[in-house]
């Protein structure tokens, strides 16, 4: 492990059952539940959890933001399984769009740019 690096991400929520159905169905995440306010995230790539709050996070805070190799996909996944498109632009290397999830925490899905 390097030094000052992300280690591991946690994703507050007021459901926990709806945000793992929303991330499983989304984005084909597996969870490991330790009780009823914490669940880790299995094979996502960087380590992370869902961790249970009483008040939404909502927008404004640290952004995570997840790769996809077809961004058109994941933005269909992500309505399909109950989050709501907040926003979409196209940055110098890529194009992004952010998500509120189903307890309103945003996040965002990444793609490189075409060349």
């Amino acid at each position: 492990m390097r030094h000052h690096t992300f280690d591991f991400i946690e994703i507050p929520t007021t459901d926990m059952k709806a945000a793992q159905s929303f991330y499983g169905t989304a984005f084909g995440w597996k969870f490991q539940d330790w009780g009823e306010d914490y669940a880790d995230i299995l094979e996502a790539g960087l380590s992370g959890g869902l961790r249970k709050v009483e008040q939404p996070a909502g927008r404004g805070g640290t952004l995570a933001i997840i790769y996809s190799n077809d961004l058109e996909a994941s933005e269909r996944a992500v309505i399909a399984a109950g989050g709501s498109i907040t926003e979409k632009h196209e940055f110098p290397g890529g194009r992004r769009f952010h998500f509120a999830d189903p307890s309103g925490v945003e996040l965002a899905v990444w793609t490189k740019a075409e060349h």
